[in-house]
């Protein structure tokens, strides 16, 4: 067994805990880490219980080794009122079995005309306020909402995205969209966004983290701001860093997500980014959808993949070609994603553990995925790793 648990968070579990672990008997090699950090994921409730619920995806992210779940706030209702958000949390303990982070809305209604009551949002617990890729009346108001949340000391998570560029894009700019007939969205969109957003950041000194890069122009404007020191950090998606635009190929639904998979260079760029440190941590991006939301033509068709199921056989095969080691993955996966959502300052310690075996081979099926969404490009694929026990503190 390699045995990656910090002794920070091996003293906070409990003694029924340890025991199960010094009494843990295996022949294989297996990993003892962290439980895992996700900076994004959609759970589906509140507002879409069609598609998942707080209970189901929180049962999928603990079985695949996430006890921390941030969510974005463009749920149904928007998350603004700070009022509500605990009991929100306690639902996701409750039935889920996990600990809910919530990202509050930005700008009332995540209308980018105003801010909202973030002061509220503070009290109710928010970890950090959004836009989510809602965008702004203009960028004076992005500067002054910007420097009000900085006087509650607020962090704000980006997923930057310039809409008068994206408009109803549905994929990358490039080849394969256009032999499809396929709107583009070009990387630009992406990158203008970014450029505004960081040159916000040197202004107003607010932190900042920016989510599901996925282009390589993105990883050397972070690289740029963090050379000057930007209080910035960054995350990629998991399946940025294995799928690109070719997997379009046939209308291929299964592989539409916003922000748009990208070409093989942007790839190469993301896992190059991710192996300098220039990428900070890795995400799920899981957004499940029932078994309708994809079977309308490409374009009519609704963006997501369903990725905790996935997310650590695609981690074990990140070590497995020598982009991460197991310590470095540890840090994108549980480590920095704690530190960025503050949860190491809430919590003396994760409150858990995993056992992941790396090596055991598994078919992405109905049976075999927990969440309630089976929209996923690797259905039917045997996949790599997987985690084989989560151990709540």
């Amino acid at each position: 067994m390699i045995n990656l648990l910090p002794d920070v968070f091996k003293k906070s579990l409990p003694n029924e805990t340890m025991n199960k672990l010094t009494n843990l008997e295996t022949g294989r090699e297996t990993w003892l880490l962290p439980p895992l950090v996700d900076l994004c994921a959609r759970l589906r409730e509140p507002g879409q219980q069609q598609h998942g619920t707080l209970s189901s995806e929180g049962r999928a992210a603990r079985g695949n080794g996430f006890l921390h779940v941030v969510i974005p706030p463009d749920t149904n209702p928007i998350l603004e009122n700070g009022s509500l958000l605990k009991g929100l949390r306690e639902r996701a303990l409750e039935d889920g079995g996990i600990y809910l982070h919530v990202l509050g809305a930005l700008t009332a209604g995540l209308e980018g005309t105003r801010p909202s009551n973030i002061a509220g949002l503070k009290k109710g617990g928010c970890i950090a306020v959004s836009n989510a890729r809602r965008p702004f009346d203009n960028d004076l108001v992005l500067l002054r909402t910007l420097e009000y949340a900085a006087t509650f000391g607020m962090k704000v998570f980006f997923y930057p995205d310039e809409p008068s560029l994206s408009g109803n894009g549905v994929a990358h700019e490039g080849y394969i969209a256009s032999y499809h007939g396929l709107q583009g969205i070009p990387w630009i969109a992406e990158t203008v966004a970014l450029s505004t957003q960081l040159l916000m950041v040197e202004e107003t000194g607010i932190a900042a983290h920016f989510s599901q890069l996925s282009c390589k122009s993105s990883v050397e404007l972070m690289r740029w701001a963090k050379d000057k020191g930007l209080p910035v950090t960054c995350d990629v998606a998991m399946h940025q860093l294995y799928l690109t635009d070719d997997n379009l190929e046939g209308f291929n639904a299964q592989a539409y997500v916003l922000p748009p998979l990208r070409s093989n260079t942007d790839q190469q760029a993301l896992l190059r980014g991710l192996k300098d440190g220039t990428i900070d941590a890795i995400c799920s991006h899981h957004e499940p959808l029932n078994s309708t939301a994809k079977k309308a033509p490409f374009a009519e068709s609704t963006p997501g993949i369903s990725n905790f199921d996935t997310f650590m056989a695609l981690a074990c095969q990140l070590v497995r070609d020598k982009v991460l080691t197991v310590e470095q993955l540890v840090d994108k996966v549980c480590i920095n994603p704690a530190q960025i959502a503050g949860i190491s300052t809430k919590y003396e310690s994760l409150g858990g553990a995993i056992l992941v075996d790396p090596n055991l081979e598994w078919q992405v099926t109905v049976d075999t995925m927990l969440s309630n969404g089976k929209n996923t490009p690797f259905f039917n694929q045997y996949l790599q790793g997987r985690v084989v026990e989560t151990f709540f503190g």
